[in-house]
């Protein structure tokens, strides 16, 4: 996306213009075909992680029923909650070294899936009033958590996940087969599509990059053997929310990791939302931003409670969206109402759930490698936008080296209490934590000599 303010003449709709029917569809479409993949991508690794196949169909269609709602609450903001923008929301990547742990959590301890899922829904809950909290004080926030503090932890995301696609890219853990030259090939020919396609200068083909790749690369798997469709299981025709339907829990050791991926997301969102406000020619600055930076982010949180009740994972507002309003020219939020309604209505229907859930691991990991790549790029980006000076270089390299040793080496901690190990033995948390004290104790270098 391009940071440079965008000239009248390329929004064909403004934030408060009515699109007619047809046209306002169209434009909805887009924004599905760009966030679809990455809704449902982490519910998929997550089940496919933590051994929720059964529930994985259910999981998919509250992950974008969920998803509709929040983007109408972005779109219409009501009673102040929202931006007042067409801000997609969706199923976040931070989360899901967070909810894996906290996951893994009571899997170690013997749990079944309905109390995996009651853990993880009851931690979000909770972290979901971080970030509603925090919205209300956004801009002391920034003080705190720079843009240093930010691209250090969404780096760390990044890398950190990047384990998890190049692992389905192989076969997936413990797969028989793993890194067998056909799923290689596999992986390889979903990455090359997606790099091919995104190189093209027509925008749907972009736009539809990941989802082609996924199609072409179950086409393939399907043909040679790979994939051999399996029976669907007999589901509803529709899918009902039903609020805590795998129950209630609560761990502090589970829930600290999760919260410090809250207070992330609330500075992430605030850029995400800054950059739609320059594209859709909204002020940057002053009480109105303010305002409806406040009220996006609270929507965000809103989102994510949410979904903790609904039995989904936590909503983020999806950044690449941005784009799809920069190429087609349209900033209506009233188009934010279709995007929510078309996400519902996908939603309704588990049997959508049951099919995904087939897709091959290395066509998987082909599509997820780009997605977290991305996200460590993301955050490499943001990294650049903070001075490159002594003091920034010394708190990336402790949290860096912290951080991302600790994953490589999760045995350093175990002679440690649980509660320790737990918190800190998450890359996220040990090099986030790391960033944001070293952020507040190290004091800033001069920027001209002294007199």
């Amino acid at each position: 996306m391009s940071p440079e303010h965008p000239t009248h003449s390329d929004l064909i709709y403004g934030l408060d213009d009515r699109p007619a029917p047809l046209p306002a569809f169209f434009a909805a479409l887009q924004h599905v075909l760009a966030c679809f993949v990455g809704i449902v991508t982490p519910t998929l690794i997550i089940g496919g992680v933590l051994g929720l196949h059964e529930q994985l169909p259910y999981l998919i269609s509250m992950g974008l029923m969920v998803s509709g709602v929040g983007t109408l609450i972005q779109a219409r903001r009501p009673f102040g909650i929202g931006a007042g923008m067409i801000c997609v929301q969706g199923t976040s990547f931070a989360f899901l070294s967070a909810v894996l742990a906290a996951g893994m959590l009571v899997k170690a301890r013997g749990g079944s899936a309905d109390e995996i899922l009651a853990m993880i829904f009851g931690v979000c809950f909770f972290g979901a009033f971080i970030e509603m909290v925090l919205s209300r004080f956004i801009g002391r926030l920034q003080r705190i958590v720079t843009p240093l503090v930010t691209g250090i932890v969404i780096t760390i995301i990044g890398i950190s996940l990047i384990k998890v696609g190049i692992t389905d890219l192989g076969g997936g853990a413990q797969a028989e087969n793993f890194g067998a030259p056909a799923n290689l090939a596999l992986g390889v020919l979903v990455l090359a599509t997606i790099i091919a396609l995104n190189r093209l200068s027509n925008p749907w083909l972009r736009l539809s990059a990941i989802i082609i790749g996924l199609l072409l690369g179950s086409l393939v798997a399907w043909l040679s053997g790979v994939l051999v469709p399996k029976a669907l299981p007999e589901l509803p025709l529709i899918s009902l929310p039903i609020p805590f339907r795998y129950g209630f829990a609560f761990d502090w050791m589970a829930f600290v990791p999760v919260a410090l991926i809250y207070l992330i997301t609330a500075i992430e969102t605030t850029g995400d939302l800054t950059a739609n406000c320059m594209i859709s020619r909204q002020p940057i600055n002053g009480p109105q931003y303010l305002q409806r930076i406040k009220g996006g982010v609270f929507g965000d949180g809103v989102s994510s409670l949410i979904a903790a009740v609904f039995n989904t994972f936590p909503n983020t507002t999806f950044s690449q969206n941005n784009g799809v309003i920069q190429l087609s020219g349209v900033a209506s939020r009233h188009v934010g109402y279709y995007i929510g309604a078309l996400l519902i209505v996908l939603g309704l229907f588990p049997m959508l759930g049951a099919v995904l859930q087939q897709i091959p691991k290395p066509v998987l990991g082909g599509a997820t490698l780009v997605m977290f790549g991305t996200v460590a790029a993301a955050g490499i980006r943001i990294l650049g936008q903070a001075p490159m000076d002594r003091r920034s270089l010394l708190i990336m390299a402790t949290s860096f080296g912290i951080g991302l040793g600790i994953s490589s080496q999760p045995e350093l901690l175990n002679q440690m209490p649980k509660l320790v190990q737990n918190v800190f033995g998450s890359a996220i948390t040990s090099g986030g934590l790391t960033a944001i004290v070293l952020n507040l104790l190290l004091p800033l270098e001069r920027t001209t000599p002294p007199e």
